[in-house]
């Protein structure tokens, strides 16, 4: 008896009737080879008939994981060893291979909504189509190697890749067709984006006021006019009585959940969503990933339902503000809204391929304020994402439906973003979020100076009565940690502002009360049920401190006159406060001048310190070329960025100074650079970062000692609080916005067309995902996941003895 054995090649139930009929005909064949505990062995591609299931549940597996390759005589299910039964070895549409990588994308991007418990017959996946009909045809008649799926896809990935135009696309589609007539592929670029995004998982356009008061959304939706300043929703064009309605703003949503449910769906990823429990470090005093950190600790202890499932997932999130525009002269700003799944190991946690964009606000002014104006959408899906979780298949397991809850562990941003996310003012006399009413700071000319630093010191400290530092003995005690009970009684006392920036509604400038202190709203995160007790709320960004720490050192040592930190007035502030005589400005003739301070180098000194970061080489991707960034004088630097500033406090700044100033003053900026050193590193000890809390005090007081209280912004106090968060949150690395910088260059990558900026990122974002997920299945082209590192040179042997090996890549033929 001849066996029809095609249905198993159909993969998944969205093709046809074939295969469940197929299905039906194969269990009562199986059913005598049932065991005496009613279990039979599963032929699914997921138990490979390793695993053993009763009767009913085999229809199940079967259906939703498909049948296994290579299982072509039914040995255990009925048929005998030796029969000589015909299989057919056609994929679904006769000639395509089976073994098409393909068939493994769409089945994981099938299974994501498959329900665990459905058995009823095929269903039908009409988004899917013309996903299958592609899959089905051959690229060209007689080759079966590549589906016409299979070959657009990797032929996008080449695009994205290499960075190709949309135009070099069009016109390679146009030869391809010239080339080969029958050739089975799309005309353009757009159709091919266009099947690419089905395959993504899409977004949502909510409008939005034009003053940012309020959402067109749920409630809201049907609504022509602003509900808090009557504002039309449309942009009324002169003269137009008809014709498409436009809006003023859109805002694009890229919901949380099922972007989460695609990284458990593919057996690539749902491994990788458990390490944060099976992957943390034994030792409690060595921190590697935020999960070593006593807020995420804590977080467990206070909900032991949550962390009963390691599957539940922990996000971070960043928003930060730029011009995708190259003219930067153009003033816009848009702001992404991106989270990254702390779930995931840290060597792949904060790359941009495992980044999740989920809200794109759009320009061209920052949200300002009104930030929680657009967080709207997210925080309603986080807090459903807490309170009732979301069905998830497992590819890790056999049974791996599950319900995923997903918790925001913390936020990262730049200083002035966090005002806007936090809802704390960074501005004026209680600038320091941590210190809150109990800031350190005073007036000085022209600005206000944060250097109190000697109320952390022991109260029986020396330096406490030293006058030097202000003029004046210290005996305040070091700042108030505030309870959460506190912290939710100062914002009880916030008054409640009209959202938006309609000069007559929300536009309209209020002073806050002394009781408001530096409180600006309560924030929308307080809406999360678990917020509030959160001890890492919202990060300090250490990249952007070590800037402006770098920015201020090197601008006062080399005198910048912009940047410098020993102005006149901060001369005039050392006479107010009647300290460091030597420093005071003096009347020479008819002008004042002012003394040479210690602090700062010489003429000489300048060409000396500017001609070694000019001589300075670096390995290959270790840093910029730093030697564009001296000026042709050699009497500064000039256009430094984050990651140059990064280099030269760690690397630079304690070898190129030493022999230029005096010892004191080399010897304290040497112990700073060493701080951030350590601080940076991908391990970190809870009991350094201890030592450093105490050590950070003894030196921002010698730091006033030797700089004018002018040179302590509230960017130099925040360092002080560095290495209690270190202690909260855990490695840098995974809270600093370096990562998120990097990926803003990505999204300005997907900018097409200028006049419609967040509709080309929004657009291409979905196709770069799409394409991004497919790439892990690839393993016969280079994706961005087995691509070699930029400096892998291998091993290149040149002796016959392993010690002579050589290590590197030899230059030359």
């Amino acid at each position: 008896m001849t066996i029809d054995k095609s249905w198993t090649t159909i993969r998944r139930r969205g093709l046809s009737n074939e295969f469940w009929n197929g299905l039906q005909d194969f269990l009562p064949m199986a059913k005598p080879f049932v065991n005496d505990m009613g279990f039979i062995k599963c032929p699914c591609r997921r138990c490979l008939n390793n695993a053993s299931h009763q009767l009913e549940d085999l229809e199940s597996h079967i259906f939703r994981n498909s049948f296994m390759f290579g299982y072509n005589q039914w040995i255990h299910h009925g048929e005998p060893a030796t029969a000589n039964a015909r299989t057919t070895e056609a994929g679904p549409s006769g000639g395509i291979h089976e073994m098409d990588e393909m068939f493994d994308v769409l089945d994981d991007i099938i299974s994501e909504d498959a329900d665990e418990d459905a058995v009823g017959g095929p269903s039908s996946n009409e988004q899917y189509d013309d996903l299958f009909a592609a899959l089905r045809s051959e690229l060209y008649p007689g080759v079966s190697s590549f589906s016409s799926l299979n070959f657009l896809v990797k032929l996008m990935h080449l695009k994205v890749l290499n960075k190709w135009t949309n135009k070099s696309f069009d016109e390679l589609l146009k030869f391809l067709k010239l080339a080969f007539p029958k050739i089975d592929l799309v005309e353009s670029h757009y159709e091919a984006k266009k099947l690419m995004t089905k395959m993504g998982l899409g977004y949502s356009s909510i409008y939005v006021c034009k003053n940012d008061c309020a959402l067109f959304w749920k409630e809201n939706s049907l609504k022509d006019t602003c509900p808090v300043c009557s504002e039309s929703r449309w942009k009324l064009q002169s003269g137009q009585r008809s014709g498409k309605n436009v809006p003023h703003k859109v805002l694009r949503y890229f919901p949380v959940g099922p972007r989460l449910k695609r990284l458990f769906a593919t057996s690539k990823t749902a491994k990788l969503m458990r390490w944060h429990s099976t992957g943390k470090s034994k030792d409690n005093d060595i921190m590697r990933h935020p999960v070593d950190g006593k807020s995420w600790q804590e977080f467990d202890k206070r909900h032991p339902q949550f962390a009963g499932d390691v599957r539940n997932v922990q996000l971070g999130l960043a928003a930060d503000g730029f011009n995708p525009f190259g003219n930067m002269s153009l003033s816009y700003s848009m702001w992404p809204v991106v989270l990254t799944t702390y779930n995931l190991p840290p060597w792949i946690c904060m790359k941009a391929e495992y980044l999740m964009l989920s809200l794109l606000i759009p320009g061209p002014h920052s949200p300002g304020k009104d930030m929680d104006v657009f967080l709207r959408p997210l925080i309603d899906e986080l807090k459903e994402l807490w309170v009732h979780g979301l069905d998830t298949r497992d590819a890790a397991y056999e049974n791996g439906v599950f319900q995923m809850r997903v918790a925001l562990l913390w936020t990262v941003n730049d200083f002035l973003a966090r005002s806007s996310l936090s809802g704390w003012s960074g501005q004026g006399y209680r600038a320091c979020p941590t210190c809150n009413e109990d800031t350190p700071s005073m007036r000085v000319i022209e600005k206000t100076a944060y250097f109190g630093h000697r109320r952390f010191l022991p109260t029986n400290h020396h330096w406490r009565s030293n006058l030097q530092f202000d003029g004046r003995t210290e005996r305040k005690r070091p700042p108030r940690r505030f309870s959460t009970t506190a912290i939710l009684e100062q914002l009880g006392r916030v008054k409640t502002g009209i959202p938006g920036k309609h000069p007559n509604y929300g536009g309209v400038k209020w002073k806050r009360s002394d009781d408001e202190l530096n409180w600006r709203k309560k924030s929308i995160f307080y809406e999360l049920p678990y917020w509030a007790d959160i001890e890492l709320k919202h990060n300090l960004d250490v990249m952007h401190i070590e800037k402006n720490m770098c920015d201020s050192l090197l601008g006062t040592l080399l005198a910048d006159p912009h940047k410098s930190k020993d102005t006149d007035s901060a001369r005039r502030d050392l006479a107010k406060l009647g300290i460091r005589h030597e420093l005071h400005l003096f009347e020479y003739g008819n002008k004042l001048m002012k003394q040479a301070a210690d602090y700062t180098f010489s003429e000489a000194n300048r060409r000396k310190f500017c001609r070694f970061i000019r001589s300075v080489k670096f390995p290959d991707g270790f840093a910029s070329n730093l030697s564009k960034n001296v000026a042709q004088n050699d009497s500064r630097l000039l256009g430094l960025k984050s990651h140059d500033c990064h280099v030269i406090m760690q690397r630079l700044l304690p070898v190129g100074y030493r022999s230029l100033v005096s010892k004191n003053i080399w010897s304290t900026i040497v112990e700073l650079c060493t701080f951030f050193k350590q601080l940076c590193a991908s391990t970190v000890n809870v009991s350094d970062m201890v030592e450093a809390q105490k050590q950070l005090v003894l030196i921002l007081c010698k730091l006033k000692q030797i700089f004018p209280p002018a040179f302590f912004d509230i960017m130099i106090h925040l360092v002080l609080h560095l290495p209690e968060e270190a202690i909260l949150g855990g490695p840098v690395h995974m809270r600093w916005m370096y990562p998120f910088e990097r990926y803003l260059k990505r999204l300005k990558d997907y900018v097409r067309n200028a006049t419609k900026p967040e509709g080309s990122i929004a657009e291409g974002y979905v196709v770069d995902e799409a394409l991004t997920f497919c790439s892990r299945y690839f393993d016969d082209v280079e994706t961005r996941f087995n691509r070699p590192d930029r400096n892998d040179d291998g091993i290149h042997p040149t002796r016959q003895l392993s010690v002579f090996e050589s290590q590197c890549k030899p230059l030359g033929k």
